[in-house]
């Protein structure tokens, strides 16, 4: 598997960049909706490959389900 190519602050480009402006005006309430999300961990996500997402949802996954079964010990 080749490495993907990477812009200079490490987001994958691996598609063709956006080179004309979109043919829309933002909507007022997606915008608002925007301004209370704290997009840091999207962006750290989106700086991952497919690969490496793939792998951290899979660990997420295996950690939720350790939780899972450890609560269903305790309640017997």
């Amino acid at each position: 598997m080749t490495e993907p190519r990477r812009t200079a602050d490490g987001w994958v480009a691996d598609f063709a960049p956006l080179d004309r402006d979109l043919p829309f005006e933002p909507d007022p309430v997606i915008e608002a909706y925007k301004a209370g999300i704290d997009r840091t961990l999207l962006r750290e996500n989106l700086r991952r490959t497919p690969e490496e997402r793939l792998r951290n949802l899979q660990a997420w996954q295996r950690f939720a389900l350790e939780w899972r079964r450890a609560g269903s010990r305790v309640r017997g």
